[in-house]
């Protein structure tokens, strides 16, 4: 079964940084993993008003 990472950017927001919280050390590493760009996840974040903090390993509100 393939999964597919929600494309509903709040729902994103909240899958992407659980999965940073507890199974990736970096954005970098979260995005290898899983095949995915990292421009395509912060465009569709940035979106929302919401950056990468690479010190937090989070998506933050800006």
């Amino acid at each position: 079964m393939d999964f597919k990472m929600p494309n509903d950017p709040v729902m994103l927001l909240s899958y992407v940084n659980t999965q940073l919280r507890d199974n990736f050390p970096s954005l970098r590493e979260f995005c290898g993993a899983n095949g995915v760009r990292e421009e395509d996840v912060k465009e569709k974040l940035t979106g929302i008003d919401y950056r990468y903090d690479a010190a937090a390993n989070q998506f933050v509100s800006y």
